[in-house]
């Protein structure tokens, strides 16, 4: 089923933007909640029109956005839980337990449904994206660290890990220009 979508459609499309979709997706879902509408020909010469207000509000809430954008950006979240000797989490660090934490943080209130992420079930530092819009997506940094021990210990397996990666990498090249 073609439609053209009226709104701008996470991991789908723009406004104006003609798709093919999924016959029950497209009749139950898109054209229910007012995203989209069949492509017809009459649909379709109006798609410019969808397509250039749609940009000219799409501008004015990047813009809105921004400020928000740059409170959460570099941001970076601590928690503390307990795990076991290989670095799985006994629980998990979810979604939810993630905006808590950024409300707390930096006052910005978001859906839980606006990260990114599943929830985090293992040690180590996470960059994690938040969707505030379809074209801003600012990331954080989730440090989850064992009870006890100190999170710059993760940072700091972190940097080692990323040496040794920078490492490798740089290996196969230099035998290369040597042969």
């Amino acid at each position: 089923m073609k439609v053209l979508l009226l709104k701008d459609v996470y991991k789908l499309g723009h406004a104006g933007d003609v798709k093919k979709v999924a016959n029950g997706y497209g009749r139950n879902y898109l054209i229910p909640q007012g995203y989209a509408v069949p492509a017809t020909p009459g649909a379709l010469r109006q798609a410019e029109s969808i397509r250039v207000r749609a940009e000219k509000e799409r501008a004015a809430l990047n813009q809105e956005m921004s400020v928000v954008a740059e409170k959460l950006t570099g941001v970076t979240l601590i928690f503390a839980v307990r795990a076991s000797e290989t670095g799985r989490l006994y629980g998990s660090i979810t979604t939810q337990m993630l905006t808590d934490a950024l409300q707390e943080k930096t006052g910005v209130e978001i859906s839980r449904r606006q990260i990114e992420s599943q929830p985090l079930r293992s040690l180590g530092v996470h960059e994690i994206g938040i969707r505030l819009t379809v074209d801003l997506v600012p990331t954080i940094k989730v440090i989850v660290h064992r009870e006890g021990e100190s999170p710059t210990d993760m940072l700091e397996i972190e940097a080692e890990e990323t040496a040794t990666e920078e490492e490798v990498v740089e290996t196969p090249a230099e035998e290369a220009e040597e042969a």
